[in-house]
């Protein structure tokens, strides 16, 4: 347990922190798996909603939520399945 006033705030605000990016961080998992399926499925309607994928994960980088580096790499390794389904 925090000691001082101030230090309790930051631990409520590292909670509500957290848990907003777990959120986050769980819809972009989702949203990648859905999208690996639908490419091993060999399903090409995947390729239109390519890019709103690229968008989420370039926001969870920009949130800190993943690091930019990760971000690059997950687009590189989507972008890869996808260009061997065309």
């Amino acid at each position: 347990m925090p000691n001082k006033k101030s230090a309790e705030k930051e631990l409520r605000k590292n909670i509500k922190r957290k848990a907003a990016n777990k959120t986050f961080a769980d819809k972009l998992k989702a949203t990648i798996k859905a999208n690996i399926k639908q490419i091993n499925a060999g399903d090409k309607s995947v390729i239109e909603k390519m890019p709103l994928t690229i968008k989420a994960i370039d926001k969870a980088a920009k949130k800190g939520v993943i690091k930019k580096n990760t971000a690059s790499r997950k687009k590189s390794r989507l972008m890869k399945r996808i260009n061997s389904l065309k």
